[in-house]
């Protein structure tokens, strides 16, 4: 009996201590975590890159931009209300409610971190036309014209218009200066506030403070200034090398100064007087050397559009893709909305380029790292996580 007591006393035992080593009947061992890999961030980081642009009022359950988002990391989104591929309206906007919902139903796939971008400048530049719903809005040439508190409350109508809709993002203001009142894009257009460097730096200061204090992300544009082009770099190169003024610049130098720059769109126009013949936005002597090194800016650089004429005409997509990361931006704005035709696989075309060109050592991925974390750092001092 005193032989049986003792096997089966060890049996209980020896059947504790197994099952306080398994890992499933202990409190205090933690559930595995899955690591993310290299390749996993690569990916990650190279969504969060891009700016993409869509069609559709509404995301339907066959809507890319669902998969672009989800699958791809896509980062951050830009609105038109025109279809340029088919001429047609309302790509994206209809009415006030319905870009509402379409900019909820956006972050709501992408878990809220989502930058969502437009044109607002007002005037000629607006994408939320008063034939939908929403507010008029003057031109900055115009609001200038009638004085400084027009140009504020203008900016405010703008700003509350896009913190109602649910963006986030504006492209604007627009900080060229007026130096060539007959070009195409700019003064023709009542685009500029003014032919004085020092009134587009006052005017464009209340632009960036309205927006900051409605939530609203200022982007300014075109850097190195496209006010003297005599053509439009939607249509094909531009070439300023000639008309270009030194005094274009100021309007960027005293704003980053003031510390409140954020985003800063370079053009693609081309200008020699800076050290090369390539556009500007695929220029490492424009972005690196004049806007990082020498006025000091370390916040979010942004390409215009690489769908314009200036850029699909001469560079297939892989090349300007490249020589913009190259150049130094952070931000690759792929709209899918230039002359051309539409591409629902934009988006997986691209971030497959980019990963083969680091794959190749053509990339840097730690460069691509950190564009992506100025992206995100941006996100996350307006609480965009």
């Amino acid at each position: 009996m005193k032989k049986q007591f003792f096997i089966i006393t060890l049996i209980a035992a020896l059947t504790t201590m197994a099952c306080s080593q398994n890992p499933a009947n202990s409190q205090d061992t933690a559930t595995p975590q899955t690591t993310k890999t290299d390749k996993d961030q690569l990916l990650e980081d190279i969504g969060e890159m891009l700016l993409v642009g869509f069609r559709g009022t509404t995301l339907g359950e066959n809507n890319h931009i669902v998969r672009d988002i989800t699958e791809y990391h896509v980062g951050s989104i830009i609105l038109f209300e025109y279809d340029a591929p088919t001429g047609t309206r309302h790509r994206n906007i209809s009415s006030p409610e319905q870009v509402k919902q379409l900019c909820h139903d956006l972050q709501k796939h992408a878990k809220g971190h989502l930058l969502i971008g437009i044109d607002q400048e007002g005037g000629n530049v607006t994408r939320l036309r008063v034939k939908d719903g929403f507010p008029k809005t003057l031109s900055a040439q115009a609001s200038a014209e009638a004085g400084e508190k027009s140009v504020v409350e203008n900016a405010l109508v703008i700003a509350q218009e896009l913190d109602e809709a649910g963006i986030n993002l504006n492209f604007a203001p627009c900080v060229d200066v007026n130096t060539n009142p007959n070009c195409p894009i700019i003064g023709k257009l009542g685009r500029s506030f003014s032919s004085d460097p020092a009134l587009v730096v006052k005017y464009a200061r209340h632009w960036i403070d309205v927006q900051s204090k409605e939530g609203i992300v200022s982007c300014l544009k075109h850097f190195p200034g496209h006010g003297s082009a005599s053509g439009d770099t939607h249509a094909g190169l531009v070439d300023v090398t000639k008309t270009w003024q030194e005094s274009e610049l100021e309007p960027y130098r005293k704003l980053i100064a003031d510390g409140k720059v954020e985003m800063v769109m370079v053009a693609h126009v081309i200008n020699r007087k800076l050290g090369d013949n390539l556009p500007a936005s695929l220029s490492p002597m424009v972005v690196k050397e004049k806007l990082r090194n020498e006025m000091g800016f370390n916040g979010v650089v942004v390409t215009d559009d690489l769908a314009m004429g200036a850029i699909a005409k001469q560079y297939g997509l892989e090349e300007a893709l490249k020589m913009a990361i190259l150049a130094g931006c952070d931000m690759l704005c792929l709209s899918n909305n230039g002359s051309g035709t539409y591409d629902p696989e934009l988006v997986p075309h691209a971030v497959e380029a980019i990963r083969q060109m680091v794959e190749n050592g053509e990339l840097s991925a730690e460069d691509i790292h950190t564009s992506a974390e100025r992206i995100r750092a941006l996100k996350k001092a307006h609480s965009i996580k």
